[in-house]
């Protein structure tokens, strides 16, 4: 029998994450990560002070998966960024409220933020422009993984089907625009809500670019 992997606050982070990534942050309790975790409740404490603890810890963990941004070109470094953040958020769907709510932020999170603002500093941008930027970015990317969370179906899993069966239930008479966007768009081969990110993403890069940069 394989030896099992000692108890450490890392692996108990990990097991909360992947306890909420399955069942939902109301599901995460420390009885059931111990259960989870093959230990008594009471083991856990040992490593983590309590819940808001282990929430810092699972926050952290999910910010090292999110790529830094890099590079020159600030707005290219700020897609690649703004993207990873959408992709690491589809994986961690409990995530996406809870990132900047840490009161006791870890240091993955911390230096994720730097090299936020380090990559927004080296193109220009004075301290206000610069927490402009950051916030209307992360308001627009948390905005649309939330839209994306709330879905009754993921892209690639019958939209089209599903989307035919509400343009059905709907009546053209009395909701023209909704039969007008659905038939035209959404109905169309190939639409994927997902593709949305892209063309909302590059307009808040360009009013950016156009209105806060550099700061006066």
């Amino acid at each position: 029998m394989p030896e099992r992997e000692p108890l450490s606050r890392e692996r108990i982070v990990r097991a909360a994450v992947t306890l909420a990534d399955a069942a939902g942050l109301p599901a995460l309790t420390m009885r059931r990560l111990g259960e989870a975790l093959g230990v008594e409740a009471m083991s856990l404490y040992r490593y983590v002070s309590g819940k808001d603890d282990l929430l810092d810890g699972m926050v952290d963990a999910v910010f090292t998966e999110i790529d830094l941004p890099a590079g020159p070109d600030w707005r290219a470094a700020m897609r690649k960024r703004a993207e990873s953040v959408r992709v690491v958020l589809g994986r961690h769907r409990w995530a996406i409220g809870l990132l900047e709510s840490r009161r006791a932020p870890g240091p993955a999170t911390l230096r994720h933020h730097d090299a936020v603002l380090g990559v927004l500093r080296g193109a220009g941008f004075g301290p206000a422009g610069a927490a402009h930027a950051y916030a209307l970015i992360d308001s627009y990317v948390y905005g649309f993984a939330l839209q994306e969370a709330s879905l009754p179906l993921r892209d690639g899993e019958g939209t089209a089907e599903f989307a035919r069966e509400m343009a059905a239930a709907i009546d053209p008479d009395r909701y023209p625009h909704l039969t007008w966007l659905t038939v035209e768009h959404v109905l169309q081969p190939g639409y994927a809500f997902g593709d949305e990110f892209a063309w909302g993403l590059d307009l808040v890069l360009d009013g950016l670019d156009r209105r806060a940069r550099p700061d006066a």
